[in-house]
C-alpha cells in the first residue's frame, strides 16, 4: 500500500525507545526520530509528536543515580528534563530547516471542552504554519488521579482533538502478537486488526518495560480509542530502520490497526464526551426509558428518569443506567442535578405535573450521545 495524500499524522515514542542502556537520553535516538518526521515532512505531510523522556531525561540533573520512584522526585526531573528534551528536539528540528513547538497539558485540558477547544485551535494554526508540536503530559503538577496514565493513550485523544489520519506508536516491541513473544517463543504477529476482540486483550498481557509507564494494555486501549474515531493507526519497533516512513506508506513490519469502512465513527463533539469529558454524575431510568432510546433511538425525558446521583449542572455529561446498575451511555443533560432530583421527588408524591414543565422549560432531559461500549 502507498499513498500520495498528505496525512496528519500522530507520531508517539516512549521513554525506553529514547533512553540508553543507562537511563538517560539517547542523542543517537533521538537524532533517528527527528531524521523520520523531517522525510515525512519533506514529503508534506503534517506531523505532532508525542514524546515521553522528560522524567529520563532530568534525573542525572536532579542528583539521582537511578531513575526516581517517589512523585515529587519524578516531577523534579520532569521539570528539569522537559526544558533539556525540548531543547534537543528543537535544535534537531532547526539543523533541518523545521520549527518544534513545546504543548505541555493536563488531563484537566481536555476534560473542559472550551480547554479541549482551544487546544485544537492553537495546535491547528501551528500546522497550517508548518510547525511541529512536540506533546507530553504536564509531569511537573500532574498529580495521579488527575493523569492521563500514560503517552498511548495521550497520544490515541491527541489524535482525536486533530483529526489526525494516522497514530503511530512507537515501542520496544515490533507490534502486537497473538500471545506474550518474551514467554511463548512460538507467538504470531498479528499484521492487520480491524476489531479489538476479548483475545486480542486477553493477549496484552502485563507492562513491558520498566522505563515507561505503558505496557500493551495501555497500548490496546489507545487503540480502541483511535478506532473507533475513525483513525488509522501502527504498531511498531521504535529501532527498526525507517520504521516510521515505512509505517505511513503501508509497507512497515508491525501491527496495522484499521476500523471497519462501516464503522460508526464518532465525531468531534461525540469523541469529547466518550473519552475525554469526565462524566460528572449519574441517571438511572426506568425500563420502558431504556427500551425507546436504546431500541428506538428515543431521547430522554422527566418522566424517564427514576433516579439522581452526583451535582452536577446543565450541560454537563452523566452516565446513564438502567435499574441495574448497568451503564446505557453517556448524555448531555439539559438539567442540573438539583432540577432533576426535584422532578423525581414531586413525581414520586404526585405533586408534579409534566405537561406543564414541559410547556414551561422543555421535558427533554438529553439524549443518548455515546452508547456503551464505547471502547474503553
Amino acid at each position: 500500500m502507498s499513498t500520495n495524500k498528505a496525512k496528519r499524522i500522530v507520531i508517539k515514542i516512549g521513554s525506553s525507545s529514547l533512553t540508553s542502556m543507562q537511563g538517560e537520553i539517547s542523542r543517537r535516538k533521538l537524532e533517528k526520530i527527528v531524521d523520520e518526521v523531517v522525510r515525512l515532512k519533506d514529503d508534506g505531510h503534517e506531523v505532532l509528536l508525542v514524546s515521553s523522556g522528560a522524567v529520563a531525561a532530568g534525573y542525572r540533573k536532579l542528583g539521582c543515580w537511578t531513575r526516581p520512584n517517589e512523585l515529587p522526585e519524578k516531577q523534579a526531573a520532569a521539570s528539569i528534563g522537559q526544558g533539556l528534551l525540548i531543547e534537543s528536539y528543537s535544535d534537531l528540528f532547526l539543523s533541518h530547516g523545521y520549527i518544534g513547538s513545546q504543548i505541555l497539558i493536563t488531563r484537566n485540558d481536555f476534560s473542559d471542552e472550551n480547554r479541549y477547544n482551544n487546544a485544537r485551535n492553537t495546535i491547528n494554526v501551528l500546522l497550517e504554519r508548518g510547525i511541529i508540536p512536540i506533546i507530553n503530559e504536564n509531569d511537573t503538577i500532574t498529580i495521579d488521579r488527575l493523569k492521563f496514565g500514560d503517552n498511548d493513550t495521550l497520544s490515541a485523544k491527541v489524535a482525536g482533538l486533530v483529526d489526525a489520519d494516522q497514530l503511530i506508536i512507537l515501542s520496544d516491541i515490533d507490534g502486537l502478537y497473538d500471545s506474550d513473544p518474551r514467554k511463548n517463543p512460538d507467538a504470531q504477529l498479528l499484521e492487520t486488526v480491524d476489531e479489538i476482540t476479548e483475545d486480542i486483550e486477553a493477549a496484552a498481557g502485563d507492562p513491558g518495560s520498566a522505563v515507561g509507564t505503558g505496557g500493551m494494555k495501555s497500548k490496546i486501549d489507545a487503540f480502541k480509542i483511535t478506532m473507533a474515531s475513525g483513525i488509522d493507526a501502527f504498531l511498531g519497533k521504535a529501532a527498526t530502520e525507517n520504521i516510521v516512513y515505512d509505517a505511513v506508506y503501508g509497507d512497515a513490519t508491525g501491527t496495522y490497526f484499521s476500523p471497519k469502512p462501516d464503522n460508526d465513527n464518532l465525531n468531534q463533539k461525540k469523541q469529547w464526551i466518550a473519552f475525554n469529558s469526565g462524566p460528572q454524575g449519574e441517571v438511572t431510568i426506568h425500563r420502558q426509558a431504556e427500551v425507546s432510546i436504546v431500541e428506538k433511538k428515543k431521547s430522554l425525558h422527566l418522566s424517564d428518569i427514576h433516579h439522581v446521583d452526583g451535582r452536577f449542572s446543565k450541560g454537563a455529561v452523566v452516565r446513564i443506567k438502567d435499574l441495574h446498575g448497568e451503564e446505557i451511555g453517556l448524555g448531555v443533560v439539559n438539567y442540573s442535578s438539583e432540577k432533576l432530583q426535584d422532578v423525581v421527588n414531586q413525581t414520586n408524591n404526585e405533586q408534579l405535573d409534566l405537561k406543564k414543565v414541559a410547556v414551561e422549560s422543555g421535558d427533554l432531559v438529553c439524549h443518548l450521545d455515546i452508547k456503551v461500549p464505547v471502547g474503553l
